[in-house]
């Protein structure tokens, strides 16, 4: 199977950008966007053999998920025990054989103004992922927001202490993956370098490779 995750910065905007045809060429099964940044209803993208399932925060304009599946969930949560949905930013589906979560996991900001929100929403996740590993296998996927170690980000020293780079921030996905769970890039490539998923708009960033890797597939050790 083949799973996709993309952070699109906007999904109406994204649709405009080519996004249908990167959908139809890359053929996954299971297809999920995080800061979608609209209401219900305000974009339309429908494929033959996908059902799609949308949260969207209640504030206009930021944060929210989507997941596109061609398999039917058995059943599809939103937020995290009630949690976080006025902020759309997870969603879960059950199949047979796992759990497929994606998550939008908030930005400390600007001087970390909003860690101790982060902090709340790094435990609560960790907390329910491993209350959904005692029953199958979980897959996370998203912009998690965090960049683990200095490979993961072309300008780690500079960086120190800023957002997506700060002690604690780094601290709590150690513990995630403390917890029974397995950054599966780093798995396959513990030592590969240059290997970004972020780039600022500003500076020629994705011109010249100056990015940030923060968006991950961690799953469960046993997968």
């Amino acid at each position: 199977m083949k799973f996709v995750s993309w952070n699109v910065n906007g999904f109406r905007a994204a649709l405009g950008k080519g996004f249908g045809d990167f959908f139809d060429a890359v053929d996954a099964d299971i297809f999920a966007i995080q800061e979608t940044k609209m209401q219900p209803g305000q974009a339309e993208f429908e494929r033959e053999g996908y059902r799609v399932y949308y949260s969207s925060a209640e504030k206009k304009g930021y944060s929210g998920t989507a997941v596109f599946t061609r398999m039917e969930p058995m059943q599809v949560l939103y937020g995290i025990n009630g949690k976080y949905n006025d902020e759309g930013r997870l969603i879960t589906l059950e199949f047979e054989d796992f759990w497929f979560v994606t998550s939008y996991t908030p930005n400390a900001q600007r001087e970390l103004a909003r860690i101790d929100y982060r902090m709340e929403f790094e435990d609560d996740l960790r907390a329910y992922l491993m209350e959904l590993d005692k029953t199958k296998p979980v897959i996370l996927c998203g912009d998690l927001n965090v960049a683990h170690n200095e490979i993961d980000l072309k300008n780690p020293k500079s960086n120190v202490g800023n957002a997506g780079f700060s002690d604690e921030e780094r601290g709590k996905f150690r513990e995630l993956l403390g917890a029974g769970f397995t950054d599966s890039f780093r798995y396959f490539y513990p030592d590969k370098e240059g290997m970004y998923t972020w780039w600022s708009y500003m500076f020629k960033s994705r011109e010249k490779n100056v990015g940030w890797r923060i968006d991950y597939f961690v799953v469960s050790d046993r997968l």
